[in-house]
């Protein structure tokens, strides 16, 4: 039994719990993971296996990666290892090779006081911490992660499930659950805020009444945070297969707003998500699509979360006398450069939103060299998804969808006649592979259009 106390959390009694309990089998962990815990345990150090991995296993979930924990030091673990590699820089950690798999190897960090800052540790004025941080104890470093249910440690050689936070209780109550004081610790890093949402999302669990109240008080937090950091958590969040359910939860708890100030979502009394057809659908089939393992990309959720207020902004330069192309650009340049403020895509993604959005109009021609060089595009197939979402919502939609999908379906002498094309035209078949054409000499290229990204 360990006492540990700090500012922020009190823990009285170390449970070990044994395998009959947890459950936890030595065959669900990755071998490599399980060879490096070994070695590293037979060289003298403590090792576990921490994080995700653990909480997903107690879930019945598979998880995605196996990191590692100990008390070894990073240029310890490179002694017992000779395929390993030292990376970071505040924090540096071991990265060992094993076969074709990778395992991630940190040493157990220091503690996450908030009321005594050493020299390791600077406190901003909104609360925020910047942290060099130190090695310290397994105990120390169960305290300085975020929620309970991160902060298991797993011993596969004795197959002991190790939790010095309760973190074990809350997920067979299948509760999130914060490790200290929760407006302390969202203030020291808002982005937990987000994290807590897509832990809560994907893996079905409730947040603690401790942990979810201060976050609506707490949203206007997320200004402070880089709107590039802002970018990585979105595509984890909407790319985690419960994009519908983290956008409900987003909404509720006024986090949305703060990230899309100006897309329209909000909650019915009845908590369904209220927002325009095209985005819920898509958000549903973002969903569809990640668990069937397909490609979704975030430039095509952008363009869709964005074309409400893209729409609005063209009806307002259209008004003014600018046509319509010119309104696009002018709109869409605007728009993406307002929402950078919140969350910043990169290049590459907005260039594609803008592409999505520009093919829109293009749609129209259905004859001739136009019609053709549209279905050549590379972008023709996240385009044309885009046009069927928006038949969701826009009965006009409907008859130009359906008969863009039908031109797909046929043949090159059935497409000519669709086309209005002389029988010796030449019309390129688009690329279904996804894979972007390779340039080739005088013209001799097979253009080809991306595979769906998230819309159809």
């Amino acid at each position: 039994m360990h006492s540990v106390n700090t500012a922020e959390f009190t823990i009285t009694d170390t449970q070990h719990i044994s395998s009959d309990i947890h459950g936890i089998k030595d065959h669900q962990i990755s071998p490599g993971c399980l060879r490096t815990i070994a070695r590293l345990q037979e060289a003298g150090y403590t090792s576990y296996l921490v994080g995700g991995a653990v909480r997903d296993l107690l879930l019945d979930r598979i998880p995605k990666d196996f990191d590692v924990a100990t008390s070894a030091t990073p240029d310890q673990v490179r002694r017992v290892f000779r395929r390993c590699r030292l990376i970071g820089r505040r924090f540096r950690l071991a990265h060992v090779y094993d076969g074709a798999e990778t395992i991630e190897v940190a040493t157990f960090r220091g503690s996450g006081d908030s009321d005594i800052h050493s020299e390791h540790e600077h406190l901003m004025e909104n609360g925020r911490i910047v942290r060099d941080n130190v090695f310290g104890s397994e105990h120390e470093d169960a305290v300085r992660r975020d929620f309970t249910a991160n902060a298991l440690f797993y011993d596969p050689g004795k197959h002991l499930l190790i939790d010095h936070v309760g973190g074990y209780a809350d997920l067979k109550e299948r509760r999130l659950s914060l490790i200290g004081d929760a407006e302390t610790r969202y203030r020291e890093d808002p982005v937990r805020m987000l994290r807590a949402i897509r832990f809560a999302s994907s893996r079905s669990l409730r947040l603690a009444e401790e942990t979810r109240q201060p976050i609506r008080e707490l949203a206007q937090l997320l200004a402070q945070v880089p709107p590039a950091r802002l970018f990585d958590e979105v595509c984890k969040l909407m790319l985690s297969g419960h994009a519908y359910k983290a956008t409900r939860k987003l909404a509720k708890y006024s986090l949305f707003k703060q990230l899309f100030p100006d897309v329209s979502v909000t909650l019915t009394a009845d908590g369904s998500l209220q927002a325009s057809p095209m985005l819920v659908q898509a958000l549903r089939n973002t969903d569809q699509r990640v668990r069937d393992e397909l490609p979704v990309t975030p430039g095509f959720l952008f363009a869709v979360l964005l074309w409400e207020p893209l729409q609005q902004r063209m009806a307002e330069l259209t008004q003014t006398g600018m046509n319509a192309m010119e309104a696009m650009t002018q709109a869409s340049d605007e728009l993406l450069f307002v929402q950078s403020r919140s969350v910043a895509l990169p290049r590459r993604f907005g260039a594609m939103c803008r592409e999505i959005w520009m093919m829109q109009h293009r749609f129209r021609h259905r004859k001739g060299k136009r019609a053709v060089r549209l279905l050549e595009e590379i972008r023709f197939r996240a385009a044309f998804d885009f046009l069927k979402l928006r038949a969701v919502e826009d009965p006009r939609m409907v008859e130009p969808a359906e008969w863009w999908e039908h031109l797909q379906t046929l043949g090159i002498e059935r497409q000519r006649e669709e086309l209005g094309l002389p029988a010796n035209a030449k019309i390129n078949q688009p690329d279904r592979t996804g894979k972007k054409p390779r340039r080739r000499k005088r013209g001799r290229g097979k253009p080809g259009s991306q595979p769906s990204s998230g819309g159809g």
